[in-house]
């Protein structure tokens, strides 16, 4: 928030120094002041927050076969070959490199990388993308540049309504790839272009995120354990 301040001649004496007339604190700085000694309202949302986040994520129970049935499709393609292409925009393009960054590194075993690319972290070829064919194909295009049968594509939306993260899995399915996808309680479209879809018990865009990184460790966690098995 930008905070507005008056103009020199707005309550300045003339010819006094700059500390005759200080400036009143603005309304942001008053607040920040006022409540800087307020622990029980922090504490009471940090507690809000965390019974929040517990009951979203305890929810994923009832998504397990949801969750297995990814973990199942993504072991699958890398078992036979494939790579994973994981995608999203925001805190879920986030979450889909953190997704790649566990399989081409490890998450708890030693044994060999595991073929995955982000097609969020390549920013020459986005904006390339953006600029030329408009930021609804930016992974639709890397899609068909990358994508093989037998690959698998990850989309990761909380709203199930990405543009671009829906062009790209209709891509995927149309070249042939398994396509998977995690998301909030309305799956939208989204649901209609997958193999299997993780769909949150929530429309809070943070406690989804939330239950989306604990989803891509259990599956990391499996996923690894059947590769490293064969």
């Amino acid at each position: 928030m930008e905070c507005r301040r008056g103009a020199r001649g707005e309550g300045h004496t003339p010819g006094a120094g700059p500390e005759a007339n200080p400036p009143a604190p603005c309304e942001e700085e008053a607040s920040v002041t006022m409540n800087s000694d307020d622990r029980p309202d922090v504490e009471a949302l940090v507690s809000r927050r965390i019974d929040e986040h517990l009951a979203v994520v305890g929810a994923l129970r009832d998504s397990r076969a949801a969750i297995a049935e990814i973990a199942r499709t993504i072991a699958g393609a890398l078992r036979t070959g494939g790579k994973v292409l994981a995608f999203g925009n925001g805190g879920s393009a986030a979450d889909a490199q953190h997704f790649v960054g566990e399989l081409v590194g490890r998450y708890y075993l030693e044994r060999r990388a595991l073929p995955a690319v982000a097609l969020t972290a390549n920013t020459a070829s986005i904006t390339a993308i953006a600029n030329d064919y408009g930021f609804d194909r930016v992974f639709e295009r890397q899609v068909e540049a990358l994508g093989r049968p037998g690959d698998v594509a990850v989309g990761i939306s909380t709203s199930g309504r990405s543009p671009n993260v829906l062009a790209a899995l209709r891509k995927a399915r149309e070249l042939g790839l398994s396509s998977v996808a995690l998301t909030g309680e309305d799956a939208g479209a989204l649901e209609a272009e997958t193999d299997a879809c993780l769909s949150v018990p929530s429309s809070d865009t943070p406690r989804i995120q939330e239950a989306h990184i604990t989803a891509i460790h259990i599956i990391c966690e499996w996923v690894e354990k059947e590769m490293a098995g064969s």
